[in-house]
């Protein structure tokens, strides 16, 4: 039955028709800014024995919207099932892989209260991470550029991501109000050390030498050999995932971070992050800036003094629990809450911040609760809880499809 929900999917994408799946209603095409029915948001390359997914929004840094997933997932099914493809890879046109899930659309959506579509766009995409992370066939990710939240979501789960010296990183989502979603509880959570905590309430970002250090990247390469990987990779004809991990090897480089990377301060940032509050970081931070004046210190804290304090907490419990929870069970998790961060009834602070940052640009956003002690245990712990009893859990295939990672 749940495979189902996949070729409903699909039918209303391409027919614009209203059909329903269990107690989800998804609208039509025209009213919802997150569906584009153009038919070429992911182009295909075929190889010898690969197929390549090529995300092209590029005037909006392949910000994925929900055709763009469909889109994804019904090629990437395809492909598992098709004999002749040995592996398979997905890349960005233009300057980015992808900044993320098309955040702006949803402000949008917010606006008119039109939420169905929302939470279809959420419903879609961790579907789709979740068949990425049970994938049957070897998986590329080629991170040149802006690799962000959602970017991260759908690349991340692949058995390899190579970045490049221009690859940048980031879950900046307390910045804008929201929680790291997409899968980031659980990645995020299993960084060495504290990493995690660091990114997901910092929003910090890395390059691509960075990526490698702490293993969000499997492989590194030059943006000036990347045609060089490509063409290696696209004369491969095999599912042996030891021979493609050679060939992206034959082309990368040894990198190390800057000095200056936060790679480098791993003691300092466990000694900080480590703690049990938002408050106890921050206090531990402060300390370290008085005793050393360490600039790192200065830059983490104004970081976590511009994201919403409610979005820290929540934030902070999501990724200590990401590391005592599967795959499936973070993105059922994160699903409940991106539905209660969408909806308002705790906060509107991902409406507001995604109108300061990006919507009116007026970089002010006055996020309620104003500040940590005004954010109650009992809000915090309102976002882990499903939106309302009748709403629908989001239903992965997990007696079917079992994940790797």
């Amino acid at each position: 039955m749940r495979l189902c929900k996949y070729a409903l999917i699909r039918r209303w994408i391409l027919s614009g028709e209203k059909i329903s799946y269990g107690s989800r209603r998804f609208a039509s095409l025209s009213s919802n800014p997150l569906i584009d029915d153009s038919h070429n948001l992911v182009l295909v390359e075929g190889k010898a024995s690969s197929r390549t997914a090529i995300l092209n929004r590029p005037a909006s840094l392949n910000a994925l919207n929900t055709s763009m997933v469909a889109r994804l997932q019904e090629l990437y099914k395809n492909w598992e099932e098709d004999p002749g493809v040995g592996f398979v890879a997905v890349k960005g046109g233009g300057r980015a892989f992808s900044a993320g899930g098309d955040i702006v659309a949803l402000y949008n959506l917010m606006k008119e209260g039109n939420l169905e579509e929302c939470k279809q766009f959420f419903w879609t995409i961790y579907s789709f991470i979740y068949f990425l992370g049970t994938y049957m066939k070897p998986h590329v990710a080629l991170l040149n550029g802006i690799t962000m939240g959602g970017g991260a979501g759908v690349s991340i789960p692949g058995t390899f991501r190579l970045a490049t010296d221009k690859t940048i990183f980031a879950t900046p989502e307390t910045l804008i109000g929201f929680h790291p979603d997409a899968g980031a509880s659980f990645y995020l959570s299993h960084l060495p050390g504290y990493m995690g905590e660091y990114l997901a309430l910092t929003g910090e970002k890395l390059n691509g030498a960075e990526m490698l250090s702490c293993g969000l990247a499997t492989h590194f390469s030059p943006i000036a050999k990347l045609h060089l990987v490509e063409k290696q990779l696209g004369k491969l004809a095999t599912d042996d995932p030891s021979v493609i991990e050679s060939s992206l090897g034959n082309q990368g480089d040894t990198v190390h971070p800057d000095q200056t990377s936060a790679v480098h301060r791993i003691n300092l940032l466990d000694k900080c992050f480590s703690h049990d509050t938002v408050e106890e970081i921050i206090e531990c931070l402060e300390m370290e800036a008085a005793k050393t004046n360490d600039t790192w210190c200065v830059s983490t804290l104004k970081k976590l003094k511009e994201a919403a304090p409610l979005s820290l907490k929540v934030s902070l419990k999501s990724i200590r629990e990401g590391r005592f929870q599967t795959l499936d069970q973070c993105l059922t998790r994160e699903y409940r809450m991106s539905l209660q961060g969408i909806c308002g009834r705790i906060t509107g602070d991902f409406r507001e911040g995604v109108r300061a940052k990006l919507v009116e640009k007026d970089f002010n956003p006055k996020w309620d609760p104003p500040s940590l002690e005004h954010v109650s245990e009992d809000m915090v712990d309102q976002y882990f809880t499903p939106l309302f009893a009748y709403e629908p859990e989001l239903e992965l295939p997990t007696n079917q499809r079992e994940a790797f990672i």
